[in-house]
This record gives structure tokens, sequence and C-alpha cells, in this order.
């Protein structure tokens, strides 16, 4: 809770709140007044022990919320993670650090949770990373024209897979068990509870906007479910040729494998009546460009993704696994959390009997120990999920290498071999 003395007390609200929580949201985003339906999805995803608002008597002007969230990290691990959320300020109290202080809150909340690490999507990417927040990751988006994404004929296929349509609410547990085989192999991903699962399939139709409903096709064997995609349509006709025009968009793919992501990928981009093929928040590494004829005809368009702000040092690079040996001094620089700042040594040990990566410890440094290279904790959260390469972070100024070898040492050590991805907008 902050002091009497604050102009703008912040503290959780409460279920009874919601409504002028979420006006805050509305103003600032310049959104609507959410539908009944849309309101219950809201209320029972939000945490209200997690949502803070600021208060200007007794009206909220800036808001702040966070999920408790596990999140894959390298290693085949998954970490308690806040779930950065809900933040804005009415218009007519910008300016005046109310979004310094909730954030400031936040940070010493998740902290004090015990949780190591909070990511969040950012709506301006000027915004956070005065908060120590790093880009983390990119995503990229797709676009085919028809007749354009024909795989190559050395693209995987396995005659035991079936493609089956299926309603996406009703095939959630199928679903759940593809998203579940995935998870712990690529970092980013985030694990989804019920309330979660029901946001992944939500279809209503005044959020449609002249889309079909949400569909589903199914991947599987006599084994079970493989791969999945969500998908809807925009039918549209040419009236001058009645040439038909249609576009399908892809709202999630997932496989577990390379020859289940195949056959999604040769069924959906086949699809008759349509000219247009979107697909959208795909990992860098999407295997759909290594399967593809023409790669260059996917059009990627690479925007960023998930941002990462590590709230305990020593704990977050100690819980993450390694690609290769490293013994190395970081003297981290964090204005925010202090317990964060100082030096730390990272040292890795012998390979896990999973085969997920080198395991390592992480604690201060001794006092006499010089830093083999110096890092602002932004960079650090950048290079976290191994998708964002500390070289290349070096290389733009924004780390300091003291030891000859350091930066590549470090840098190696924190890559992983999948890029990071999360399918999960929140």
């Amino acid at each position: 809770m902050t002091t009497g003395d604050d102009p703008y007390p912040i503290r959780p609200v409460s279920s009874e709140e919601f409504d002028a929580f979420h006006s805050v949201d509305m103003h600032a985003f310049h959104g609507s007044p959410l539908s009944e339906d849309d309101r219950q999805l809201a209320v029972a995803q939000l945490e209200f022990d997690r949502s803070l608002a600021a208060f200007d008597g007794a009206t909220p002007v800036g808001t702040a919320g966070a999920y408790s969230f596990q999140l894959a990290v390298p290693g085949l691990q998954t970490l308690p993670t806040a779930g950065v959320t809900w933040v804005s300020v009415l218009p007519s109290h910008r300016r005046r650090g109310v979004l310094s202080s909730l954030m400031r809150r936040q940070l010493a909340d998740v902290r004090d949770r015990g949780e190591p690490l909070a990511v969040l999507w950012a709506s301006e990417s000027v915004i956070y990373s005065r908060y120590g927040y790093g880009r983390a990751m990119w995503h990229a988006d797709f676009t085919f024209y028809r007749g354009e994404g024909a795989l190559a004929k050395t693209a995987p296929a396995d005659g035991g897979l079936r493609l089956r349509l299926v309603d996406p609410a009703a095939a959630m547990p199928e679903l759940a068990k593809v998203y579940d085989a995935v998870l712990p192999s690529r970092p980013g991903f985030i694990a989804r509870n019920e309330p979660w699962w029901r946001g992944a399939v939500y279809d209503q139709p005044a959020n449609r906007h002249g889309t079909s409903p949400l569909h589903c096709v199914l991947a599987e064997d006599d084994s079970g479910p493989r791969g999945y995609a969500l998908y809807s349509a925009a039918s549209r006709w040419d009236s001058d040729t009645s040439l038909p025009d249609s576009a399908l968009t892809v709202r999630e793919m997932v496989a577990a494998d390379a020859a289940a992501s195949a056959a999604l990928a040769a069924d959906l981009l086949s699809r008759d009546l349509t000219t247009e093929f979107r697909i959208r928040r795909r990992p860098v590494d999407d295997p759909l460009l290594y399967q593809l004829a023409d790669p260059r005809r996917a059009r990627p368009r690479l925007k960023d993704a998930l941002w990462v702000r590590i709230i305990d040092v020593p704990g977050a690079l100690a819980r993450r696994r390694y690609s290769c040996p490293a013994d190395v001094v970081i003297e981290v620089r964090d204005d925010l959390l202090p317990a964060n700042a100082g030096r730390w040594r990272l040292t890795t040990a012998g390979a896990a009997a999973d085969g997920g990566g080198l395991e390592a410890s992480c604690g201060p440094a001794p006092g006499s120990a010089v830093p083999d290279l110096v890092l602002d904790v932004t960079q650090l959260g950048a290079a976290y999920l191994g998708g964002i390469a500390l070289g290349a972070l070096a290389t733009a100024g924004l780390v300091t290498e003291r030891r000859p070898g350091a930066v590549r040492q470090l840098s190696a050590a924190l890559s992983w071999d999948v890029a990071p991805w999360c399918p999960v907008n929140f």
C-alpha cells in the first residue's frame, strides 16, 4: 500500500470495482464497453489481488494487473512468472507519474511473491525498457496468395496422419494435449488453465468483424492428436467478375512434430475459393519456412513479441539451462530493484540427465572479483529466453566487455536451439 501522502494512492481493486477498473483501460486504449460475455471472460481470467489501481479520490485513474503464469524457459524448465497486463492511465492524468508509481509498486509485489520473471506484450515499444523490460523475442506474420503455399517435395509426410474438422470449444482437451506436449521444449510458451483455454477459442459473433465463426482442424493418428490450427475466413466475391476472393486467417497453429506441421499447412494453404492466406504470430524459426517450395512467398514481417523483466537475477539465471559451458562474472545495473544490482558469478555444471542443457549456479561474486562484462538488467532480460543474442546487444553498444571473449562465451551459453515463441496474448 502506498503512503497517505501519495497524491494517487495505489491498492488492489475488488471484483465490485471491475467496471471502474476497465473504464481506465477503455479510455486509454480507445475501447468500448464490454459485452456481458466479454466481461465474464475478463473477470474469470483477472486476479483481483494482483490488479492494482491508482486513485484520485474515489476514482481509479491508472491501472496495472498481473496474471500468475508458468513460463517455459530454456532447458525443459518452467518458472512462475508475472504476466503484466491492463496497464493504462486516464488521458486526464498523463505525465503525473501515475504509470511510474504503478510499475514500481508492481515490480515490488512480483518480487515479494517470489516470481523471478515478469513478462508483457508492449502496447508501445518505447515505454517498458524504462522499467527494466527487454524485448526477448520476435514473431513473424506470413501472407500468401493463391497457389503460393505449395510444400517442397522434401517436406515430411506421414501416411498415418488424418485431418479432422472439430468444434474448437468441444475439442479443447485434445488441443491442450498438443499444446502441453510442445510447451516444455519451446521457451516463451505459457501454460494455460481452463479460463485461458476458453479465451483461446473465444468466438463471439460481435467480435468477428465480418469473418466466419472460428474453425479448428486437428491433425491426429491412432495414438491421438499431434497438431491443430484455429482459423476463420472472410467470404468475398468480386462483384464484377464473380471470382472468389476470400481471405483465411490462422489465429493459432501448434504441432508436436514436423509432419503434423506440414500436414496442417498443406491443408490450410490450399483451401478453395481463397485468394489470401494470413498466418499470424509465428516463431521466427517456424518449420513452415523450411517446408515451403518457395519460402520467399511467405513474405515474413517481423514484429516484437514478449518482453522479459528479470526480477531476481541469480534465481532466474540459475533456473534455466545453458547451451555450452560458461564461467563469467556479470555486473548488472538495476535502478528499480537494487537487490539485482551488483556482481554475479554464473557457472555452468555438467549436462542434465534429461538432455535439456547445462545446469548452472549463480550467486554473488567475491568482493575482489573483476566483472567480465557489464550490462543493464534490460539487456539481460532481452537475452534470457535465448532468442536475442547477447553478442548482438554488445555490437549495438548495450553490453560492455571487460574480459576479451566473455561476451561470446555468455552469448553462446544463453542461446537456445529453438527460438522463443509465445502464442498467448494477454
